[in-house]
């Protein structure tokens, strides 16, 4: 996996989406050939403290920005890799930030112990929380944390996702559970265009939510969920029982005030357990 910087300028989109959450949207190709974009989230907590998620590399220009929206001594207290995927960045921002508060899922210290036997840039880290299946309802990540946000580990997703609902926000986090490709936003300043190249356009015919979105409740149901279809059934009901109306995903376009309704219609075969 890696990021691709193809244009001569710097081609990142920063955006308050709405008061307390930033996203930072760049061009990423997944298998060096599908533009999926990538993005981070930026919250900043009631203490002015930030907690960012799914970090994309930690450029001048963002180190920039974290300094322009808070003056706390500690900006960035939390350091979230949503799954198993989404951790490519954490070495640089755990350097610069190395009192930070790293969450991640059951497995992911170990990926990368692995891969650290042959590429000491991806370094061993403190993960200070750990979601893991048989924990999952008891895990809590600090008071300050908890008092904001809402999480699920939906271990039945085989990346293991940690979804966070911000509550003051009313905004949904997301990294691999719902896609909403084309990139548009994040390919935007990059001079290419988002849907070219016959990888992009095949992956991008299944992992959208336009219509009625049937592609990708195929791709959840047949593929993604079909190890323990019943348990990524209840992580999405209670996912769905929080009153978020902004979704923020890693793969494509976010959704301003019509979130909850593009969940439903994507999980519908999950929230109805049925097809």
């Amino acid at each position: 996996m890696s990021f691709a910087y193809t244009c001569p300028n710097d081609p990142t989109v920063i955006r308050e989406i709405v008061p307390g959450v930033t996203t930072i949207s760049v061009p990423f190709l997944r298998f060096g050939r599908i533009k999926f974009g990538g993005r981070t989230t930026i919250v900043q907590l009631q203490t002015g403290t930030l907690a960012v998620f799914s970090p994309t590399p930690l450029t001048p220009l963002i180190k920039s920005h974290i300094a322009s929206i808070s003056n706390s001594p500690r900006p960035i207290s939390y350091l979230i890799a949503p799954d198993l995927e989404h951790h490519m960045n954490l070495s640089s921002w755990h350097a610069s930030f190395p009192t930070s508060h790293i969450i991640g899922p059951e497995g992911l210290p170990e990926k990368r112990a692995k891969a650290n036997a042959s590429d000491k840039s991806v370094t061993i880290l403190p993960f200070s929380t750990i979601f893991t299946a048989n924990d999952k309802r008891s895990t809590k990540v600090s008071e300050e944390f908890d008092r904001e946000f809402e999480y699920e580990y939906v271990d039945a997703h085989p990346n293991r996702e940690i979804v966070f609902f911000h509550k003051p926000s009313r905004t949904l986090i997301e990294a691999d559970l719902l896609f909403n490709l084309p990139a548009a936003e994040q390919y935007s300043k990059s001079g290419e265009d988002p849907t070219s190249g016959w990888a992009t356009k095949l992956f991008a015919g299944l992992q959208n939510t336009r219509g009625e979105a049937v592609w990708q409740k195929r791709m959840l149901w047949y593929v993604f969920s079909k190890a323990d279809r019943e348990g990524f059934a209840s992580s999405m009901q209670r996912i769905n029982s929080w009153n978020f109306v902004n979704l923020v995903p890693c793969h494509g376009d976010s959704f301003v005030g019509d979130g909850k309704g593009i969940f439903e219609k994507v999980m519908q075969w999950h929230l109805q357990g049925k097809k």
